[in-house]
């Protein structure tokens, strides 16, 4: 795991990063329906599943935007790791509760997609709040809310949260004027991302979407 340590004296964010991060502690998050339409006439195609699919999207685009990299180690360091892993939610039917695994992430979606089924093997069954052990520091986290269509959602984080990572969560996908959309929401904090990088993500986001399998 690799950690690029921030000087944040000479940092050119470093008025923002003081400023929501200290004097006006603040976080925020935006929701938006993806055009799901190509994606999922592939999978279906192809018989993958559609939750490890956008976890391996939103882990793809994650790594290539330091924004969402950024984040405050355990040594209390402001810096960007080289690389995040996902932790998703599982629903567990019977206790209706929910389990977290991480997944390794890798550039492959074939290899990466290989893992999530090897993991869901080996833990999605394991009745804990983290079903899988020892996660490392580099992990961000998603969840899903397949049964309802969200318009807007918003996790209520404390003021003087030092967590800078970003947080996804999916809902149920629904059809409009001959598409398919998925709501997706995203929580960040404002020292370290604006709403431009946030435009940026789900932009490049799409375009993966659309042309992951071709």
């Amino acid at each position: 795991m690799g950690f690029r340590r921030i000087e944040v004296s000479q940092w050119n964010r470093k008025e923002y990063f003081d400023h929501y991060l200290h004097r006006v502690p603040c976080t925020y998050s935006m929701t938006f329906n993806l055009d799901l339409t190509t994606l999922i006439q592939n999978i279906k195609r192809d018989g993958i599943k559609l939750y490890p699919t956008m976890i391996y999207l939103l882990s793809r685009i994650v790594n290539q935007q330091d924004e969402f990299r950024t984040a405050i180690d355990v040594n209390g360091d402001v810096g960007i790791f080289d690389q995040l892993h996902p932790s998703y939610t599982i629903f567990q039917k019977d206790s209706e509760t929910f389990t977290n695994i991480w997944t390794e992430y890798v550039s492959s979606f074939s290899e990466f997609y290989k893992r999530y089924l090897l993991d869901m093997k080996n833990y999605g069954d394991v009745k804990s709040f983290l079903a899988k052990p020892n996660p490392p520091e580099n992990v961000f986290n998603i969840s899903s809310i397949p049964w309802v269509s969200f318009t807007g959602f918003n996790l209520n984080l404390p003021k003087d949260t030092d967590y800078l990572l970003p947080i996804f969560t999916t809902g149920k996908y629904f059809e409009q004027n001959d598409k398919t959309w998925l709501p997706l929401a995203i929580q960040v904090h404002h020292a370290v991302c604006d709403g431009f990088h946030v435009a940026r993500f789900i932009t490049e986001l799409q375009e993966t979407m659309n042309t992951l399998f071709k």
